[in-house]
């Protein structure tokens, strides 16, 4: 039985928020000042104007990931959601936690040392929803890959700046 539109609507709203809390929450903690604009940067870390579209498709494939494993586990017994709920909370409260201890408290050392958890967790996610959400798993993969990236450009700017 295919559920209504309201039910849809709901979701997606439900998603929407969270994510956009999750980005804000991120985002307020992102302080692009004279420190940060100090770091001696790697050489392929992309430009800063890239950042915020690069996140904005990532959220929302985020978002489309969540309601579509939502939707694919409402008939399943045992149900999967709770489980999943739980992963992208941690999710989302480890990628507030990077921009924190990265930009808010100025420091990558620990930034590095947060960031194969969110790492992690992203792959936490694929590998539950794999088996029943094989769509909304694959729509994690290039947030995966940019957080791949990210580890990338925060292990270079640790080696590049030490000590902090």
């Amino acid at each position: 039985m295919r559920p209504s539109r309201g039910l849809f609507a709901r979701d997606v709203g439900i998603a929407a928020a969270a994510v956009t809390l999750t980005a804000a929450t991120g985002g307020a903690l992102t302080r692009l000042d004279a420190w940060y604009y100090g770091l001696e940067q790697p050489w392929f870390k992309p430009p800063d104007w890239a950042f915020g579209p690069a996140w904005t498709v990532l959220f929302a494939l985020i978002a489309w990931s969540a309601v579509t494993a939502w939707r694919a586990g409402a008939e399943l017994e045992p149900s999967p959601r709770a489980r999943m709920l739980a992963w992208f909370g941690l999710n989302a409260t480890l990628n507030i936690a990077w921009s924190l201890l990265f930009f808010f408290l100025q420091r990558p050392d620990w930034a590095l040392i947060e960031v194969p958890f969110l790492w992690g967790s992203i792959l936490l996610i694929i590998l539950h929803l794999w088996p029943y959400a094989r769509k909304a798993a694959l729509l994690l993969v290039p947030y995966l890959l940019w957080v791949t990236l990210a580890a990338l450009i925060n292990l270079e700017t640790v080696r590049l700046n030490s000590p902090f």
